[in-house]
């Protein structure tokens, strides 16, 4: 006879919210046999299903996840879902908030909520390694902003320039100020966000700027000063542990993770070459 948790449907959950503006939870599940009845949140549901497909039904029409679709489901709309095949399914969500896409695109999203678009589904994928990163807010953030645009590009027509518009104003060096601000905020770091607002500019617009200017994403940027900072605080003598804290690393971890990628080497092998040559 059965052990009477072998005999139960099988049900993976992981759940968090990231320190990322806009993302309000990352869920992650999968689910043989449970059905989700009719329910509504006040966020955005982002969703794709990485292994078998979902059936649900929105706004009294029955909708589905064929093959590598994206599917957005609006805000206070009711919906529901169960599993559309033998096996179940295995999904990953992002729950986002209105400031990622306003109210006016309920209305699009009720009448196309499954989107087939390959770039979109990818950028979807790498937003949620990214965010299971306690250091990788900064790359996250970029990254939303470009599925927010994908999806806004999607639910809303293209609008073109009104009639007697003046000329476009001269570009300015976005991407040198951008890299101002990370130098000035390396350690404590600095939101996508309020990078915008200080920089006077879209956050798409800054990260592309940025990475055209300078060959480097700002999150790559950011994190190849901190390991290079860290070099010279290992070299000076301090532990690699207080070394990773005080470039900004959320722990040695992570600094050990990064600096291995960068350096071809941990931090401690690196602080013990200094102290094999006898620095004091």
């Amino acid at each position: 006879m059965p052990r009477q948790e072998d005999a139960m449907p099988r049900q993976e959950i992981s759940a968090w919210r990231p320190a990322v503006p806009g993302v309000v939870e990352v869920f992650h599940a999968r689910f043989t046999e449970h059905a989700y009845p009719m329910h509504v949140h006040d966020a955005w549901t982002l969703l794709i299903v990485d292994d078998g497909a979902v059936r649900y039904d929105l706004d009294r029409h029955e909708r589905g996840t064929p093959d590598g679709t994206v599917s957005l489901l609006p805000p206070q709309v009711p919906h529901n879902g169960s599993p559309a095949t033998s096996g179940g399914f295995r999904k990953r969500v992002l729950y986002l908030d209105m400031t990622q896409l306003d109210a006016s695109l309920i209305g699009p999203a009720v009448d196309t909520p499954d989107l087939a678009d390959p770039l979109l589904r990818s950028r979807v994928g790498r937003l949620h390694t990214v965010l299971a990163d306690p250091d990788g807010a900064l790359e996250a953030e970029s990254r939303l902003a470009f599925v927010g645009e994908r999806l806004r590009g999607h639910l809303r027509p293209a609008t073109t320039p009104a009639a007697g518009a003046g000329p476009p104003e001269p570009p300015r060096d976005v991407a040198r100020d951008l890299r101002e601000l990370l130098d000035e905020r390396l350690c404590e770091g600095v939101t996508l966000a309020e990078a915008a607002r200080l920089v006077h500019a879209h956050p798409t617009h800054l990260v592309r700027a940025f990475s055209a200017a300078y060959a480097i994403a700002p999150h790559q940027y950011v994190t190849a000063r901190r390991v290079d900072r860290a070099r010279r605080l290992l070299l000076d003598g301090m532990p690699p542990g207080e070394a990773a804290t005080a470039v900004g690393f959320h722990d040695q971890s992570h600094l050990t993770r990064h600096f291995r990628r960068i350096a071809g080497t941990t931090p401690g092998r690196y602080a013990r070459s200094r102290a094999a040559r006898g620095a004091f």
